[in-house]
C-alpha cells in the first residue's frame, strides 16, 4: 500500500485498464488514430534573454519552463531528453539547449512520472540547483546527483531569496516502478516573487483544489496549466485535464493569464497532437479571452512577465 494512496487520484487505473487501452481498445480499433500532418511550432532561442535580469518565462516543451522571477532563475519539471525513457520521442526540439542556459538558481520537480522527472537531465544539472519536491522525492534526485534538496507536503514552502516556493495539491497519483506506486507525494508549485506569482500545475486532473489554491496562494498572475494527454477520457479523465477542464481550472484559480503547457512534446496519449491547442483558442475566444490572457507559446518562445 503506498503512502500517499489516501490522497491519489479516484478511480485509479491498473494494468487490467492499461491492457484495455493499450491492447484491446487498438485490437477492436475503438483507439482513435491521429491523422497526423501537424508540426508543434518552434521558435529558434539561444537563450539571450535568460541572461537579462528581467522576469521572464520561456517554454522548453512539455512541462519544462525555465522562469526568471524573484531574482532567480527557476526550471521547471526539466527534461531535456531526446526520448522519455529512450522510447517515447520528442516532437519539437528543445526550447534552449540546456548548455546555453545561465546557471539554474532552482529546480522544481510536480512528481516522479517519468515526462517530468527525468534523472539524466538531473545529472546533468548536477549540484548546484536547489531542488524543491514533494515529499518522498528527494533520494531519486541525490543519487542523480542533486546535492541541496528541499521536500515539501502540501502547502508547505521554502524561501530562495526573493522567492517563495509553495507546493500545491494536484488531483494525480506517483509511480516509477510498480512496486512503488503512491509511495512519493505529487503536487503542483506557486512561484510567488516582487513581480508576482507563477502557478505551474505539474500533471492534474481537474478538482475542486483550484479555487483554494487560488484562495491561499492568489493572487495567479501566470497559471501555467496542462492542456494535453487526455484521450481517451474513460481512462485519462481522473488523471489529466482537457483544455475544457483546463478552462474551468483557470476560472476557479482567479487567475490574471493562462499560459498552456503539455502538449505537443511528446505523443502520450490518443488525442491527435495538434487538438488541445485549437482546442483552447475556440474556447477562450468563446469566452472573451484574447491572446493577452491566453498564452498558447511555441515551443522556445520567451515572454516577460
Amino acid at each position: 500500500m503506498g503512502r500517499y494512496d489516501d490522497r491519489a487520484t479516484r478511480p485509479m487505473r491498473g494494468p487490467r485498464d492499461m491492457f484495455r487501452w493499450q491492447v484491446l481498445d487498438r485490437l477492436s480499433g475503438r483507439r482513435a488514430k491521429d491523422p497526423g500532418g501537424f508540426t508543434t511550432p518552434f521558435r529558434p532561442n539561444d537563450g539571450a534573454q535568460l541572461h537579462r535580469p528581467e522576469p521572464s518565462l520561456t517554454w522548453i516543451g512539455h512541462a519544462t519552463f525555465v522562469v526568471r522571477l524573484g531574482g532567480q532563475l527557476v526550471a521547471t519539471d526539466p527534461v531535456w531528453c531526446e526520448r522519455i525513457s529512450g522510447v517515447v520521442p520528442r516532437r519539437a526540439p528543445v526550447g534552449v539547449e540546456l548548455e546555453a542556459l545561465p546557471p539554474l538558481d532552482v529546480v522544481t520537480v510536480t512528481h516522479n512520472h517519468r515526462d517530468h522527472l527525468d534523472l539524466p537531465t538531473i545529472a546533468r544539472l548536477g549540484a548546484r540547483p536547489l531542488y524543491v519536491v514533494p515529499m518522498g522525492n528527494g533520494r531519486l534526485l541525490r543519487e542523480a546527483g542533486a546535492a541541496r534538496v528541499v521536500e515539501l507536503d502540501w502547502w508547505d514552502s521554502v524561501e530562495v531569496g526573493q522567492l517563495t516556493v509553495t507546493l500545491v495539491p494536484a488531483r494525480h497519483w506517483s509511480m516509477r516502478a510498480p512496486w512503488d506506486r503512491n509511495d512519493a507525494l505529487w503536487g503542483g508549485f506557486v512561484l510567488r516573487g516582487p513581480e508576482g506569482a507563477v502557478y505551474h500545475a505539474g500533471d492534474t486532473a481537474l478538482f475542486d483544489g483550484f479555487a483554494e489554491i487560488g484562495a491561499r496562494c492568489g493572487p495567479i498572475d501566470w497559471a501555467l496549466l496542462p492542456i494535453g494527454a487526455y484521450e481517451p477520457r474513460w481512462f485519462m479523465e481522473p488523471q489529466h485535464m482537457n483544455p475544457d477542464d483546463a478552462m474551468a481550472a483557470f476560472a476557479q484559480l482567479g487567475a490574471r493569464r493562462f499560459v498552456a503547457m503539455h502538449w505537443g512534446t511528446f505523443k502520450l496519449t490518443d488525442e491527435p497532437l495538434g487538438e488541445p491547442p485549437a482546442r483552447l483558442r475556440e474556447l477562450a475566444r468563446a469566452a472573451g479571452l484574447d491572446d493577452d490572457r491566453v498564452w498558447i507559446l511555441d515551443v522556445g518562445e520567451s515572454r516577460g512577465l
